[in-house]
């Protein structure tokens, strides 16, 4: 939650405004940003997230605060006062960055701000990753791409009328979190096995949640916050 908060706080969302996010995930940050008085926009390709998202917004009784659509980024329409993605851009791909990022721009009224939450590569690394297909790509996250800061500011760039205003690293503090799940998911073992997953799965599981934990810790990938302007 206080991420969520952090995020909106940067965006500068406050009571009145209508924001869009890219990316729903389970609700929980389009809620969130309806309690704080905004009235909300937020897509998703994906089936069970819409489902379960919707049915969080109606029992939080957000309804007439927040639309849930199942909608490509790529079709929007529309200026909001704010556009927020959480850790939507590692599903974009390579190809498709510029796009994301003019769809972004597109999305804002002048002087309003975005703010997306990414797991970055750093620069150095960057044209390997693109060359390679790592575990986690075929594993965990098919198609799956993650940018670095440079990408970022490249698209942003190409995008044209808007800025890279700030990017805020926090990737030992996510080494920290992908430990607590790694070990709650541990603990939890038989209630994951009576959900139906099995040993090799249990045991992939464990190995990718110690892989990106080990990632994070080594600074090997980070997690930014990536403030940007519409001029």
């Amino acid at each position: 939650m206080a991420k969520i908060d952090r995020m909106l706080d940067l965006a500068g969302v406050k009571e009145g405004d209508h924001v869009l996010e890219i990316g729903s995930g389970w609700g929980a940050l389009a809620i969130r940003a309806a309690q704080r008085g905004a009235s909300v926009k937020t897509i998703t390709l994906s089936d069970d997230q819409y489902a379960l998202a919707h049915q969080r917004i109606v029992d939080a009784g957000l309804s007439d605060r927040v639309e849930i659509v199942l909608q490509d980024y790529r079709d929007l329409e529309g200026q909001f006062n704010a556009v927020l993605s959480c850790e939507m851009i590692e599903a974009v791909g390579q190809s498709f960055l510029p796009s994301y990022f003019k769809t972004i721009r597109n999305s804002l009224k002048p002087g309003s701000r975005a703010v997306i939450q990414a797991i970055t590569i750093p620069d150095a690394r960057y044209a390997a990753y693109c060359r390679s297909c790592d575990w986690i790509q075929k594993h965990i996250f098919p198609g799956g791409h993650l940018p670095s800061p440079t990408a970022i500011r490249q698209s942003v760039e190409q995008a044209g009328n808007m800025v890279v205003e700030s990017m805020e690293g926090f990737g030992k503090d996510y080494a920290a979190t992908l430990q607590r799940w790694r070990r709650n998911f541990n603990t939890s073992r038989q209630r994951v096995e009576q959900l139906g997953f099995d040993e090799t799965f249990q045991r992939k599981w464990n190995y990718y949640l110690a892989y990106c934990e080990a990632g994070f810790d080594a600074e090997l990938i980070d997690v930014q916050h990536v403030v940007l302007h519409r001029n």
